[in-house]
């Protein structure tokens, strides 16, 4: 899949968000980068299909707006290619893993994000 058409798929994923939680989102920038790098302490065969960095918007307080930058959710396109057999698979995968990372926005944990079949 080229990167325009992946992009495009990440696009029609961020369609399937229900308007009242799309309007909730709150200063937060949705990225698409190759590949994750695993940082400094992670295991260095750390892969993840999509990464949420910020302050959910259940923790945040009144302070929270003063000059906090946006959160960002990344998108990585080389681990979804490599574990999808199909370009279907890839626009399900890329689904799953935009509202996976926008619920992390929203305060929700994996653990509740694999109970409700989002992991």
């Amino acid at each position: 899949m080229s990167p325009e058409d992946f992009e495009a798929a990440v696009s029609d994923a961020l369609l399937l968000i229900p308007d009242k939680a799309a309007r909730a989102m709150d200063n937060v920038a949705i990225f698409i980068e190759d590949d994750y790098t695993p940082q400094p302490g992670d295991d260095p065969d750390t892969v993840l299909l999509g990464l949420y960095e910020g302050v959910p918007l259940t923790e945040r307080d009144s302070w929270w707006d003063a000059g906090s930058l946006p959160d960002r959710i990344t998108i990585f396109r080389q681990p979804i290619l490599d574990i999808c057999g199909s370009r279907q698979e890839v626009i399900d995968e890329v689904a799953i893993t935009v509202i996976h990372e926008i619920a992390h926005h929203f305060g929700i944990g994996d653990d509740r994000l694999h109970e409700l079949g989002w992991g």
